[in-house]
């Protein structure tokens, strides 16, 4: 059974979203994530407007129209729409964005222009998604810096212009992942409890403006090996409510730095490409679905 055909099941089964993130990153991601949706069990994407592979992905995923997509924003560790002279304290002067999330988080925070530059660079991206012709599904964020309070009170105006009030939000889920991997357990715990903390600001924030989001997304503190095993796992732990559960799949064809970048990419294509897996959702209680399904 395709994922297409499980979209179709009963509406009495609750919604679960499978995304694949970094859509347009390169055409190897591009293509793990075509094929986990034709084969496996993704349902959605999320697009980098910026990079590399950007047309490569719009062109599949039109060649493709079951795939939900929405806009993945960066504002850090990737390369911006706008250029260096338009957005100089953002951006060095081959128009990259800051590598580090934390150093773009605080210059965003403290530095007023910055904030205005990425107010800016903000709505380019969502206006070259527009530029796609292709339905905007949801928005998140690379890294969630999508979450950072200077950037996300910026967001909300967006998505209500450009008319997607589905947003990722993302917790740390700390309980249901450390019972399935207890590797890196002082990080979990950091991150885990920085983006509790975040993600109640942000669901505060969304409250009573008419906005859909899962109301539980996984894969903050296993990102970039939510392998077979573990989803086997996690499929039978999560809670029965409205889920999201997002990966970043990858061929084994990528070139060495894109490898060495996403170790665990081959691993987590094969797990959504896993029978095992499939199977599990199958008789777990949820329906494959996409963030337009949510209530």
């Amino acid at each position: 059974m395709s994922s297409n055909e499980l979209l179709s099941r009963p509406d009495s089964l609750i919604p679960l979203i499978i995304n694949g993130d970094d859509f347009g990153y390169c055409e190897a991601v591009n293509r793990a994530i075509i094929r986990a949706h034709l084969e496996g069990i993704l349902t959605s994407a999320s697009l980098m407007v910026n990079e590399r592979a950007v047309e490569h992905a719009v062109e599949s995923a039109k060649e493709n129209p079951s795939l939900a997509v929405g806009l993945h924003l960066v504002l850090s560790q990737g390369r911006a729409s706008l250029t260096h002279d338009e957005i100089p304290q953002i951006t060095d002067r081959e128009g990259r964005l800051s590598d580090s999330p934390m150093r773009a988080g605080l210059n965003y925070y403290f530095n007023r222009q910055a904030r205005r530059e990425m107010r800016r660079e903000m709505r380019a991206q969502f206006e070259r998604f527009a530029s796609t012709g292709l339905p905007l599904s949801h928005v998140d964020g690379h890294a969630h810096l999508h979450m950072h309070p200077a950037v996300f009170n910026q967001l909300i105006p967006l998505c209500d212009e450009f008319g997607v009030k589905r947003v990722r939000i993302v917790k740390g889920e700390m309980l249901v992942s450390l019972r399935l991997d207890h590797q890196h357990l002082p990080t979990k715990l950091v991150w885990g409890f920085i983006f509790n903390v975040l993600g109640n600001w942000c669901e505060r924030k969304l409250a009573g403006r008419g906005y859909r989001r899962p109301d539980k997304v996984y894969g903050l503190l296993q990102s970039g090996d939510m392998n077979e095993d573990y989803l086997l796992g996690l499929l039978m732990r999560m809670e029965r409510t409205g889920s999201e559960i997002y990966s970043h799949p990858l061929t084994p064809d990528a070139d060495e730095q894109t490898r060495r970048d996403n170790p665990g990419g081959e691993g987590e294509l094969e797990a959504l490409l896993s029978r095992r897996v499939r199977l599990a959702v199958e008789t777990s209680g949820f329906k494959l679905s996409t963030y337009e399904s949510l209530l």
